[in-house]
């Protein structure tokens, strides 16, 4: 049986995931609304960057009173749309 192929995540190089860690942490201290473009999923995320959690390299972000739990190799673009 032929195993389903699902599109595999993009790979970045050092500088680009330091570029992107970097956009969120100045985002998180700016305290304003950003817009996320997240790897397989349609919409786009737009909230406020809450946490930064190194260890489970997961990003928090707030919306309405609602947090979303992002994987970091998952974002694609931090924008100010």
């Amino acid at each position: 049986m032929a195993k389903a192929s699902t599109p595999k995540r993009p790979t970045r190089d050092e500088f680009e995931l330091e570029d992107l860690g970097n956009q969120l942490v100045e985002a998180k201290e700016d305290g304003d609304d950003r817009t996320l473009t997240v790897w397989g999923e349609t919409e786009k995320v737009r909230g406020r960057i809450m946490v930064l959690d190194s260890r489970t390299r997961l990003v928090h972000v707030e919306k309405d009173g609602t947090t979303s739990k992002i994987p970091f190799l998952d974002i694609m673009k931090v924008s100010y749309e």
